[in-house]
């Protein structure tokens, strides 16, 4: 009897583990709701409300092939052990997964329970995230070999045994209204429009909040809950690349592919070292900032008195989505200006994304804290981003309505407005030009020394990207290893 696990890959097509099944041997599909996950600081109500709805199409998909999904409430392991027990499991099958440290030791649990009863678990990889790496240099070809491969076909029957489901629970409280709906068809809709309509003007338009809530794929919490592979969306875009002629249309996919090399780049970090997700990536960072209760729970709620921040981080809180340029800035303005450790606001970012996925969360949120070691320093001007990002203010006025009075020219500085005392909206919490100041001196007064060198370098070796001039993944031993790492980007994982 086998068991396909189902974890993060909530989908029949492209899906390797139903495959690795023999053809007519019984097998039991199962998904299990793990109610200490679902307790964690970085998961939420709104991520689950999207699974659930995942679950359903999934059930739909494999019942039509005639094994039913199982679902069961509680531990992993137990679960396994009484499946093993009344139905006789001998095999379990399942995607590799990069989750956060809860996963992994969990993961680790389940392996100890299979080399104990007997039972073969056999983990089929996922994407282009690569285990056991020893560097990157040919990680690259290695993921493309992957993702380029040929898209692989459901079976055509499954064989299930009667086995009975207990009832999934709702969950934690979903209190975003405005959030994405999951399931299969809602990921391939996007895909589709994204390639034939909305996506013309992604590369210029996906640094908006405003136009990058269209222009963008929006496929990104898909993604994270395996509704769609990366190796479907891939293809497509490529067999969409070779219709087009338009130059814009042109660029933009040729950007889209790039940012999805970029997310299994981003995860392979995770997978290549769990720690990043509680440790600073660079050792010199420990115990730089701390955590200001009160000034995080004015950035988590969007009353910091910075309007561009606070629009941003109300819409990521109604909506459970920022296109990426934003959610690079609320997090350096945290990090910069606020001067909070990552790990305090990492999490209440983590539960409002609905796309959220940790191997890409923890080292993004390293990065635009500054604490990687190797990555450029960016702290954002939070009122410059308002005048480029949102220059007719309709953005801000739309999530900070307390500024309606405000005249154009001082939307994103209102303190600056004589009326300003009128407001029924708060004083900025800092001033933006003097924490600026502070925080670069601070954090650029680490970078120094031969010590600090030695580790950054031995962090690029591990972790930076070997990219060539015109963008592409090569290998670093091709071009002598002497190129700066080009591994700057944004928070890309919204896509």
């Amino acid at each position: 009897m086998y068991v396909i696990w189902f974890k993060r890959d909530l989908r029949v097509e492209d899906n390797a583990a139903l495959t690795a099944v023999p053809k007519g041997a019984p097998v039991i599909p199962l998904y299990v709701y793990e109610p200490d996950y679902w307790a964690l600081p970085d998961t939420s109500g709104q991520q689950w409300a999207f699974i659930a709805e995942c679950l359903n199409g999934l059930g739909r998909d494999l019942a039509r092939l005639g094994a039913p999904l199982v679902t069961r409430v509680g531990d992993v392991v137990e679960v396994m052990e009484d499946l093993r027990r009344t139905h006789g499991v001998t095999h379990l099958v399942s995607h590799e997964e990069t989750g956060n440290l809860w996963t992994f030791a969990r993961d680790r649990r389940v392996a100890a329970w299979a080399r104990g009863q007997g039972v073969n678990w056999r983990e089929v990889p996922s994407s282009g995230v690569v285990r056991r790496l020893s560097g990157r240099d040919d990680w690259a070809k290695q993921r493309d070999a992957r993702i380029f491969a040929p898209v692989i076909d459901p079976p055509e029957h499954l064989q299930g045994p009667d086995v009975p489901s207990e009832p999934l629970p709702a969950g934690p409280a979903d209190p975003c209204a405005g959030r994405q709906t999951g399931g299969r068809d809602q990921a391939l809709s996007l895909l589709d429009g994204f390639l034939t309509e909305r996506g013309r003007t992604y590369r210029s338009a996906m640094s908006s909040p405003v136009e990058g809530a269209t222009a963008c794929s929006r496929l990104s919490p898909h993604f994270a809950a395996g509704t769609l592979s990366i190796r479907e969306a891939a293809m497509a875009t490529a067999a969409r690349q070779r219709e087009v002629t338009d130059k814009t249309w042109k660029a933009s996919l040729k950007s889209f592919q790039s940012r999805l090399a970029w997310r299994d780049h981003f995860i392979q970090k995770l997978e290549d070292e769990p720690r990043i997700e509680t440790r600073c990536l660079h050792s010199a960072y420990e115990g730089l900032r701390g955590d200001d209760a009160e000034r995080r729970g004015a950035w988590e709620r969007g009353e910091t008195g910075l309007p561009f921040v606070d629009a941003c981080m109300r819409s990521l809180n109604a909506t459970g989505w920022l296109n990426f340029r934003m959610r690079s800035m609320v997090m350096a303005v945290a990090s910069y200006h606020l001067w909070l450790d990552w790990r305090a606001t990492g999490p209440h970012l983590a539960r409002m994304f609905t796309d959220y996925e940790p191997g890409i969360h923890w080292s993004q949120v390293q990065m635009q804290s500054g604490t990687t070691g190797m990555n450029t320093v960016r702290i954002y001007n939070p009122v410059k981003q308002g005048h480029d990002q949102d220059p007719t203010g309709v953005f801000t006025r739309r999530w900070v309505p307390e500024l309606a009075p405000v005249p154009d020219v001082y939307l994103q500085e209102p303190w600056l407005w004589e009326g300003a005392q009128s407001l029924p909206y708060p004083p900025p919490i800092i001033d933006v030009k003097a924490a600026a100041q502070e925080a670069r001196a601070r954090i650029w007064g680490v970078r120094t020394g031969n010590a600090f060198r030695s580790e950054a370098a031995a962090v690029i070796h591990k972790h930076a990207s070997r990219k060539d001039r015109q963008g592409r993944f090569v290998n670093d031993r091709a071009r002598g290893g002497r190129r700066k790492p080009k591994d700057d980007k944004q928070m890309s994982f919204d896509l």
